[in-house]
């Protein structure tokens, strides 16, 4: 206590006299010996991770993108380093990601991966061929850490320095390409639209269902129909985060923001404040699940004194679905994922009276068209507002399209298997 409560006189520099506005610069003959990797490549692809919004270099990485025709696809903390909605643009990589973006990834003559760790659930657990297939694809990797180059994969070309700072000079390296964006007449362009249509089609297949109670990615797709292309979508875990990461087109760097791979339970809502304190004339929506809201609702006391305009929206399908899942799948059986009361009836709390309760505009809805009016009644009031919306909660549909891999619990696992080995166990036991 006594040294919480010292003074000192200090004098701390502003952060931008502290932040580096530009770091390392990789070697120049590093830089030429992937520029000529990266001219001869015919299937060319970059990996944006988080490094790429880290060092601000997303209009760095776009202008590489068009200058190569290269499909660019995205880690889950990269998604929004290039407008999703560029034609150039192939969306997620990994684990509950895009096929159109592990397939291209996956067949890629030369990957130049972007401030970019390779985890396992971006790298679908490390199966060769399913996300990478490095080698014989051949990789330059670009990071500012020396201790992540090489990490995961072997490299062809290792480019240690700030990635904004690198990108400038590969595009120098390069020079400058045929006028025109002349790589939309090349077959890896129609190759890559193609691969894009074919995922897309996936998605609307839930996306665009009329069902009721909805699936939650067309609760995704409507609550994103009533924002502004630059608004702050926040997630923390469970299938909303996958479900925003695959249905939320992101046009701009630092408009994603999510726990990650961590998939932190209870992230959502104070990390919206967070985003709101930061960019105060922004939209800022935290989509979160009911198990993930619960953790921490306790935190729109805060949302309602500092009065800010978030709008937090909760898809209620009563349970930790997503954990129910991975129960379903790997074990053949759930345990205590269902919120239900004694009688095995379903449970859910009244979202609305809560938010309402808290001193909030709060709204149920429970039909697809009614979400995207209730969002744009919520975005309006200038306030903090909660709009919950009734999901529908079987595992079938619920949650995001299964794209790539993740070894949870072991890499060799089938539940076929799994449910004979239990059957062997039993026996055993009654024997």
């Amino acid at each position: 206590m006594d040294v919480q409560a010292e003074s000192a006189d200090v004098r701390i520099a502003t952060l931008e006299q502290r932040d580096e506005s530009s770091g390392p610069r990789p070697a120049a003959d590093d830089v030429e010996r992937a520029a000529a990797l990266l001219r001869d490549a015919e299937r060319p692809v970059i990996v944006a991770g988080g490094g790429v919004m880290t060092a601000n270099a997303s209009a760095e990485l776009t202008a590489l993108a068009e200058r190569l025709g290269a499909a660019t696809v995205t880690t889950w903390m990269g998604k929004g380093a290039i407008d999703e909605s560029h034609e150039l643009a192939a969306q997620t990589i990994g684990d509950t990601a895009s096929t159109c973006g592990n397939s291209l990834a996956a067949n890629a003559d030369v990957i130049l991966a972007v401030g970019c760790r390779f985890t396992d659930w971006s790298s679908s657990s490390y199966r060769r061929g399913l996300t990478f297939a490095i080698p014989p694809t051949r990789l330059i990797q670009v990071d500012v850490d020396t201790r992540e180059i090489g990490k995961n994969y072997p490299v062809s070309v290792p480019l240690l320095g700030d990635a904004r700072e690198t990108l400038r000079d590969l595009l120098g390296a390069l020079g400058p390409g045929a006028p025109g964006r002349s790589y939309r007449g090349t077959a890896y362009f129609e190759e890559i639209q193609r691969r894009k249509r074919t995922w897309f089609e996936q998605v609307e297949v839930l996306s665009g269902s009329e069902a009721t109670p909805m699936t939650m990615a067309r609760a995704v797709r409507e609550a994103q129909s009533a924002t502004r292309p630059d608004a702050i979508v926040v997630t923390g875990a469970g299938l909303p985060q996958g479900m925003v990461k695959q249905r939320w087109v992101t046009r701009l760097p630092r408009t994603h923001i999510t726990s990650g791979g961590f998939s932190t339970m209870g992230f959502s809502v104070p990390a919206a404040i967070g985003a709101q304190l930061a960019a105060p004339e922004s939209q800022v929506l935290a989509v979160c699940g009911d198990g993930d809201f619960l953790q921490t609702m306790q935190e729109l006391a805060s949302l309602v004194m500092l009065g800010l305009p978030v709008c937090v929206i909760v898809l209620d399908n009563s349970g930790w679905i997503s954990i129910k899942g991975g129960q379903q799948t790997f074990f053949g059986r759930t345990v205590a994922t269902d919120f239900h009361r004694r009688d095995g009836s379903i449970y859910s709390p009244d979202y609305a009276a809560i938010g309402r309760a808290f001193g909030m505009h709060a709204e149920l809805v429970s039909g697809a068209s009614e979400v995207r009016r209730a969002v744009e009644r919520a975005l309006t009031t200038g306030g903090p507002s909660l709009v919950a919306v009734t999901v529908d909660r079987d595992l079938a549909v619920s949650g995001p399209d299964k794209t790539g891999w993740w070894d949870v619990p072991i890499p060799e696992y089938h539940p076929q298997e799994r449910a004979a080995q239990l059957q062997g166990r039993a026996e055993e036991q009654t024997k």
